[in-house]
């Protein structure tokens, strides 16, 4: 490299000054080239869309406007979850079905001097602990094997009593049931005390079985209630349980019940308030709601007119015609320079991993040129 070393000799001083004033103009020219691709948060709108509008393009760029949404509203969801499925059968009272591994204990009463069964002293039988079998079955002296199972344990007593009528005419039976293992609940995580429940002689209801094993873990984020049910999965997010009556339904044996916290969230980008990785708080959010939620967007450097939702589809979710995306990555754009814009966003849903960008605006790096411009031509002055 060479050093080169401006000299100005007496007698010269016009020609030099002009030879500094093109000297430290030409040094500034990268300077303003630069200021087009200074440090900043975000690219422009123009330079995240350059190509889209070509048809080998795979990505399909959708504007968001009032009349749009009805379409946007028939596609499919970009990551389906189960989180709105319940059986709404209500909390009429239930008694408890007898099951297999439940304990039942017989007494049979009879007052017959010549009874089979009792003596004059003791007029009365008693079986403890006669486990229902696989088959749901238990044995009975003088009767054999009575199948007990699906039925309330009054149903079961009644019927073992007819079928003792041809032993002890008169005979009166007493029944009690033990829960079993498949006779239980299980509070499986999510709630203050998880742990197995017994079912009483009439079955809880969901609510109930939550109050008594301590409720909701108050640390859950927008928790989802989920029920696992004779291989059969059903959800509800809690604050729609809590709001209707209707969803409050009549637990059975063997239910288990999970609490879990929301897991959805959405990635913010840009010149917003914040950059970073955002849980859904409630079921549902909004465009505005998550610009919100971010701390809005910069006053400095947003671009009204340039807000994006990039969202990526699964392949079976694409579609050349009708309600579907046409290309796996879109990216919804957003003006909230207008009315219909602004409320375009108020009900445009942002989905789970939803990428939600505010564009960066091309007056701030106009300025930033227009200060290294102003700064040179100060410096030139100042030489004279």
């Amino acid at each position: 490299m060479t050093n080169t070393t401006l000299r100005f000799e007496p007698g010269n001083g016009r020609h030099g000054l002009h030879f500094a004033r093109i000297a430290i103009a030409a040094l500034m020219i990268p300077a303003l080239v630069a200021g087009c691709s200074m440090p900043r948060g975000a690219a422009l709108q123009s330079e995240i869309l350059r190509g889209t509008d070509d048809p080998a393009n795979e990505v399909q760029v959708f504007a968001v406007t009032r009349a749009a949404l009805d379409e946007l509203d028939t596609w499919p969801l970009a990551h389906p979850e189960l989180r709105h499925n319940w059986t709404t059968t209500g909390a009429s009272a239930t008694a408890r079905i007898i099951r297999a591994g439940d304990l039942l204990s017989i007494a049979v009463w009879d007052s017959q001097p010549d009874s089979l069964l009792t003596t004059t002293e003791q007029r009365v039988v008693r079986m403890e602990n006669v486990p229902v079998s696989a088959a749901g079955r238990i044995f009975v002296p003088y009767v054999g094997e009575v199948r007990v199972a699906g039925q309330s344990a009054e149903m079961a007593r009644r019927d073992i009593q007819d079928q003792m009528a041809p032993i002890v005419p008169d005979g009166q039976v007493q029944l009690t049931v033990t829960p079993g293992a498949g006779n239980t609940i299980d509070m499986v995580t999510g709630v203050a005390r998880p742990g197995r429940l017994a079912l009483p002689e009439i079955s809880p209801t969901i609510l109930s079985a939550l109050a008594e094993s301590g409720g909701i873990a108050s640390s859950l984020r927008n928790p989802l209630v989920r029920l696992n049910r004779a291989g059969t999965a059903y959800a509800i997010p809690a604050r729609e349980l809590f709001s209707d009556p209707a969803h409050d339904i009549q637990l059975r044996g063997g239910d288990r019940i999970l609490v879990e916290e929301d897991h959805r969230s959405y990635i913010a980008l840009g010149a917003a308030g914040t950059q970073r990785v955002v849980y859904f708080e409630r079921e549902t959010i909004s465009a505005l709601d998550a610009l919100s939620t971010i701390g809005g967007l910069s006053t400095s450097r947003a671009n009204l007119e340039g807000v994006m939702v990039m969202r990526q589809y699964p392949p079976e979710a694409v579609r050349p015609t009708g309600p579907f995306p046409r290309q796996q990555e879109v990216i919804f754009t957003l003006d909230l320079t207008s009315a219909d814009g602004l409320f375009a966003a108020e009900q445009f849903e942002i989905q789970p991993g939803d990428v939600v960008l505010a564009t960066e605006s091309s007056l701030p790096l106009i300025t930033q040129s227009m200060s290294v411009l102003r700064a040179a031509a100060a410096t030139v002055n100042n030489l004279n």
